[in-house]
């Protein structure tokens, strides 16, 4: 005895699919099986990818001329930038050369001025007297001394100095005037100047003979 279901038949307790759903099950097992070989396909191509891309890293880093490029490159790089840093030091130390050939004597007129304000004071004085005009020209010349003093200038020493060639020029030489005065500086007829130990003008005198 048959029974009917909705979609299936049933004999002596045994569910029939019709033709229908024979296929459709077959067709869904299909499907099935297909997407897993898909996914398997997948799995082997990333696989194979990267397998290639490692075998092609080996290849470029075991490769000598790869690495040779690269390191040109890096070297090649370094010189540039030591190129435009050297450029610069240079633009650098030209302004400054320039500035200091324009600004060089800034030190020393400024260290001159106060003794031009003096001048202009004294010769602004209507004093008559003398010995208050003598007084006030030689403390000018003092400060004036000793402003050089600041900027290294020093005056070489010729009382009773032994004449030497490096600090001394010879004008004349002086007879007869003992053997306590031979070789010595009898008169210094115009001061000798140093500027840091570096004599600028020799000190002009007159020898003992």
């Amino acid at each position: 005895m048959a029974y009917y279901l909705q979609g299936y038949a049933m004999t002596n307790g045994t569910i029939i699919m019709n033709k229908k759903q024979q296929n459709i099950k077959v067709e869904g097992e299909e499907l099935e099986l297909n997407n897993e070989e898909a996914t398997q396909h997948e799995a082997d191509t990333q696989k194979e990818v990267e397998a290639n891309e490692e075998e092609a890293s080996t290849e470029e880093e075991h490769d000598p001329l790869t690495a040779a490029q690269a390191e040109a490159e890096q070297w090649k790089d370094k010189y540039i930038r030591l190129v435009a840093e050297f450029d610069n030091y240079k633009k650098r130390t030209l302004k400054e050369k320039s500035e200091l050939i324009l600004n060089g004597s800034e030190k020393t007129v400024a260290a001159i001025l106060p003794i031009l304000d003096d001048f202009e004071r004294a010769t602004a004085d209507k004093t008559e007297d003398p010995q208050a005009i003598k007084e006030g020209f030689e403390l000018i010349y003092k400060k004036f001394v000793k402003a050089l003093e600041t900027l290294g200038v020093h005056k070489i020493k010729t009382d009773d100095a032994d004449f030497d060639v490096d600090y001394h020029e010879a004008i004349a030489m002086v007879p007869g005037m003992g053997d306590d005065k031979k070789g010595k500086v009898i008169d210094c007829v115009q001061t000798g100047y140093t500027l840091n130990d570096k004599v600028i003008r020799h000190a002009k005198v007159a020898v003992g003979q």
